[in-house]
């Protein structure tokens, strides 16, 4: 990697060497020799001459602006159509002193696939624990039995409660991180991020086994306020990773995502676990919250490893530093984004009406994915019953739910998200993905005609089996999985990759955005039923 290095900072003194060569004239006269001193200040409507093969193309350095974290061009470029092209072209087939390296072992892929499984496994081991909830807020006194507890005024609405304080908080984070794109360095905003959510779950944890019925409205305060913490800074910490990888191939975002399912499915499992074998909720609510801390610790190691990885590295050096920055210097072992190019006080916050417009189709198709998704799952889903509830079996009663609703729907997610790493169908710009999203829409009335209870105003149940809610459930999490992948790492990909990390901030928005659309029009369908 020290040669590679090596022979990229000769590279980028030789690009120099021909920028100062008379402008765009290809039979100028060289320019006089100047001290190294005079090179390095940088002067405006300096013109710069980048070779690749036969082709040139002439960037003025006005065109562009710097920040912590990228260079992009500004609206008012006079860059003509043939060297955008060319520039595209550099970028996806660099020169051979600049070649790719493998990712030996696939350890980035398994490191975007941890920090995925840790992105979302804490926040889903802090809903999973609603027994806990329960014991905590009825003021201790007694296991929950399954009676109105004193105080249920909390009970009653606590549910919603943490709706609230973890959706509202992530649509204010995401827009915040949107404008710390280029003001905050990328290392600092995840390692921030992860500090505060692993301090929250070890507070959490050190409060399992203490007696709070003294103060339990205090207690339920507290956990609001960690949860709204708790999901504000996950949500920057996966939306600035995920941008991260708009860098990476796209195997490396599918696999970030893919390990988001996993932490879905792990809880799921652990749910069940629980349900079986575990006879105290506060020992189950240790075991959560003690495997939250491990993962947020790990991801904490595993993210301060990748910048190690040669791999990595190659894809998380800034983007154009040499050829646009007046500046020259030496190769550094573990280059950073924060490091490539001054602070510039009109170009901190990235042009968001070019993302946008780029990323318009996608985030429809990414929109509504979403919304039909968070109307069936978790609100109308986890209320079908098992037809043959009747017999008492603990299978078609307490082990239904678990099973054919969360267990299913994270493990068909999964696989789903999984298949998009060999099969990347249909492409982008293609008409038939958002048709295959709008189909979705024929999910709803399926699953409001299987046996939901309890039912008010629609009586018929047309599907008198319990296939129909498994076979549902499956389709709704393979679909989910599969477009809802595609259209997110195809966003980051479709822009100029200086404009990537900030994309995918957009596209956790557009995810955020039809969650929150399809959480407040479930109740409305729910009561229609």
């Amino acid at each position: 990697m020290e040669q590679l290095n090596q022979r990229a900072w000769q590279t980028r003194k030789c690009l120099r060497a021909e920028a100062g060569r008379g402008g765009a004239g290809g039979g100028a006269r060289p320019a006089a020799p100047r001290s190294r001193e005079s090179q390095w200040p940088r002067r405006p409507g300096r013109q710069y001459r980048w070779r690749h093969g036969g082709d040139m193309a002439i960037i003025s350095e006005d065109d562009f602006h710097h920040s912590s974290n990228s260079t992009y061009r500004t609206a008012s470029s006079s860059l003509r159509a043939d060297q955008e092209a060319l520039l595209e072209k550099l970028l996806d087939h660099p020169p051979p002193s600049l070649q790719r390296p493998e990712d030996r072992f696939n350890a980035a892929y398994i490191v975007f696939f941890c920090l995925g499984i840790g992105s979302l496994l804490p926040w889903n081991f802090f809903v999973t624990a609603q027994e806990y909830w329960l014991f905590k807020l009825s003021n201790c006194s007694s296991q929950a039995t399954g009676e109105e507890p004193k105080g249920s005024d909390i009970l009653n609405y606590f549910e919603s409660y943490l709706a609230v304080a973890s959706t509202v908080p992530s649509i204010l984070c995401l827009v915040v991180n949107f404008l710390l794109v280029n003001r905050v360095p990328l290392r600092v905003r995840v390692l921030a991020s992860l500090t505060v959510m692993l301090s929250i779950f070890v507070m959490m944890t050190v409060l399992v086994k203490v007696d709070t019925s003294s103060w339990t409205r205090s207690f339920f305060a507290l956990t609001i306020i960690c949860m709204a913490i708790l999901s504000g800074t996950s949500t920057i910490f996966s939306s600035s990773v995920f941008g991260m990888t708009g860098s990476f191939p796209m195997r490396n975002s599918q696999a970030l995502i893919s390990g988001g399912a996993m932490g879905g499915t792990i809880s799921a499992v652990a749910s069940l676990v629980d349900l079986a074998a575990s006879s105290d909720v506060t020992d189950s609510a240790l075991a959560f919250f003690l495997t939250a801390d491990v993962f947020l610790a790990l991801c904490i190691g595993l993210y301060l490893l990748l910048p190690r990885l040669d791999y990595a590295r190659y894809y998380m050096r800034p983007v154009w530093p040499a050829v646009f920055s007046g500046e020259e210097q030496p190769p550094q072992d573990s280059p950073s984004p924060s490091s490539g190019a001054p602070r510039s006080s009109d170009s901190s916050t990235p042009p968001l009406r070019p993302i946008l417009k780029k990323t318009a189709g996608l985030g429809f198709c990414i929109i509504y994915l979403f919304f039909i998704t968070s109307i069936i799952f978790p609100a109308i889903s986890t209320n079908i019953e098992s037809l043959g509830k009747g017999s008492g079996s603990p299978w078609t009663t307490k082990f239904f739910v678990p099973l054919t609703t969360f267990l299913l729907y994270n493990f068909a997610d999964l696989c789903g998200r999984q298949i998009t790493a060999w099969i990347q169908m249909p492409g982008p710009r293609s008409k038939v993905l958002p048709g295959l999203v709008l189909l979705r829409t024929c999910l709803v009335p399926l699953f409001v005609l299987c046996n939901y209870q309890p039912r008010v105003h629609l009586q018929v149940v047309v599907f008198q089996s319990d296939v129909y809610p498994v076979l549902f459930t499956s389709l709704l999490g393979l679909s989910n999985g599969y477009l809802s992948t595609l259209a997110l790492i195809y966003g980051p990909k479709i822009v100029p990759r200086e404009l990537a990390e900030a994309t995918g901030v957009v596209m956790t928005f557009y995810l955020c955005l039809g969650l929150m659309l399809g959480s407040a029009c479930s109740a409305l369908i729910v009561h229609l039923i």
